[in-house]
């Protein structure tokens, strides 16, 4: 067993790692450029949704109230004739990065804490490089990837916008691994 508290380190230094790589990923590279595509007749689908003031959210639509409801030729007409939707409506105006950048920051320090304190379970100071980097990638790949594909599985999201966000994911974990094994204590 390792002090947790030892780790900070690597637990730092990897999300610095995995913050600068994934914004490299997303800035540079073409990798996630048709992963949202326009929506047809963009501004006419706008145009209509603007006056009905929908508040930010998540929504689906159509959506049953009851299980009754849902078993309804009704609701089974609505579904037929479309459009079937999960949407998220997001406020009006200018995405604020800085806001979205910490989180996604504070989101690499807790997936790493996490594999952090796996590892410090499991491995002695002084375990070898490959034992860390096994150990922290899986937990660390974990954390970044595995959740995603219940988007796709019960939501419908892009099985290749899941993929690449996946292998996006292990890049984050291999990355971290890599951080910890270096750093992990003697």
């Amino acid at each position: 067993m390792t002090s947790l508290f030892s780790l900070w380190l690597p637990i730092l230094l990897s999300a610095v790692v995995v913050f600068i790589v994934s914004s490299l990923i997303h800035m540079l590279l073409p990798w996630h450029k048709n992963d949202y595509p326009q929506i047809p007749n963009e501004s006419k689908v706008m145009d209509v949704l603007r006056p009905l003031a929908i508040p930010p959210g998540d929504y689906m639509v159509p959506r049953g109230a009851t299980m009754e409801e849902m078993k309804s030729q009704a609701f089974t007409d609505k579904l037929n004739k479309g459009p079937v939707m999960i949407v998220t409506v997001k406020p009006n105006g200018e995405w604020k990065m800085g806001p979205i950048m910490f989180l996604w920051f504070l989101y690499a320090l807790i997936v790493n804490f996490f594999a952090a304190y796996i590892a410090s379970r499991a491995l002695p100071a002084g375990a070898y490089y490959l034992q860390v980097f096994r150990l922290v990638g899986a937990s660390a790949f974990m954390g970044y990837s595995l959740a995603l594909w219940q988007m796709y599985v019960w939501y419908g999201r892009s099985l290749s916008t899941t993929i690449k966000a996946t292998i996006d994911g292990l890049i984050y974990a291999l990355l971290t691994a890599g951080v910890f094994g270096w750093l992990w204590p003697r």
